[in-house]
């Protein structure tokens, strides 16, 4: 066969139906929520697209970036994504509501979350228990954000009402919202809390950043951002959801070794808050708090269970199946490890 006609026989096995499947495989749609893609929080998400581990799946992942944690969830419900990147605990609340979502990765092992007060309020503010008529800014109210200050305050002897929580977003507007004095404490994350220490507007008082962090105020493991999904679309696309956990797990394992600088050139840039450096520090101070294999410790799913517990009502006597909150086998498939 000359080359001609061996160039053309190729064009045609390009266009033949044994081909069909591959072409498939690059356009298979994923609409995925997030509640404030830019924190690092959700570093994880940013890294997966933005480094390109979304297509070396061959996945066409559409990101819809809600004001909180909380709204993320309800569009999930409500059927507008297929998956969300969001708060571990979402799944536990579901469960007992007999909505059936499980967590398939584990993007977050400390929830990386710190509760600070407005410098001016430092001398009235010393700890969760003064935290009583004060006005908190969360991302969302009822995301992640809310519900750990809320823990924190129970814990001190007050009640989750004791305080009003303010949705502030994920970003440029939170930073705003302490600098007008708009609010009187915060729970929030980095790169904004990095931004209101660097520019002496905040006192911290709790800071769960670190694994010492994270114990001294759940007394061990508290697993943080999780990619989640409806039972029922993980078992109608089990090799759609396999593809977006091998992306994230490819994330996790470049992240262990990553540097600051490596992830500020892997974002935008637009994600610095107008500093670089200052970013490089929020960086640095969050990379011991992602996951190093994408599997929630038991220990952790009972930690943030109890945590729930505590703060709702109506799940004071809820029964959960932890084992239905989240499911291992993507990961470990993804890993190797079956």
């Amino acid at each position: 066969m000359d080359r001609r006609h061996f160039t053309a026989a190729l064009g045609a096995a390009a266009l033949s139906p044994l081909a069909a499947p591959a072409v498939r495989a690059q356009s298979t749609k994923v609409t995925l929520g997030v509640g404030g893609k830019p924190l690092l929080y959700y570093l994880p998400l940013t890294i997966a697209e933005r480094r390109g581990f979304f297509k070396d799946e061959g996945l066409n992942v559409e990101i819809n970036d809600f004001g909180g944690g909380a709204k993320s969830l309800q569009a999930l419900v409500g059927g507008s994504v297929d998956v969300v990147t969001g708060a571990y605990e979402h799944t536990v609340r579901m469960q007992a509501k007999g909505q059936d979502i499980r967590a398939i990765c584990e993007l977050g092992r400390f929830p990386a979350i710190v509760i600070a007060v407005a410098k001016s309020k430092a001398d009235k503010i010393k700890s969760a228990a003064d935290l009583k008529g004060a006005k908190i800014g969360v991302t969302a109210p009822g995301s992640s954000t809310s519900i750990t200050v809320q823990y924190a305050m129970l814990k001190a002897g007050l009640k989750p009402t004791d305080a009003a929580f303010i949705g502030v977003g994920g970003g440029a507007s939170a930073v705003a919202a302490m600098k007008k004095g708009d609010i009187d404490a915060i729970s929030h994350l980095d790169p904004v809390i990095a931004k209101l220490e660097a520019d002496g507007d905040i006192v911290v008082l709790i800071d769960t950043r670190t694994e010492a962090g994270t114990k001294a105020l759940f007394g061990g493991t508290n697993p943080a951002a999780v990619v989640y999904s409806r039972n029922e679309f993980l078992e109608k696309n089990a090799e759609t959801a396999q593809k977006i956990t091998n992306a994230f797990v490819k994330t996790l394992k470049w992240l262990a070794a990553a540097k600051p600088d490596d992830v500020a050139a892997s974002v935008p840039e637009e994600y610095f808050l107008g500093d670089k450096a200052l970013y490089l520090r929020a960086v640095q101070n969050s990379l011991e708090s992602y996951s190093r294999t994408g599997i929630i410790a038991p220990e952790g799913m009972k930690s943030v269970y109890e945590m729930v517990k505590a703060l709702d009502p109506e799940m004071a006597s809820a029964t959960v199946d932890l084992s239905k909150t989240f499911v291992d086998t993507f990961v470990k498939k993804a890993s190797g490890q079956s």
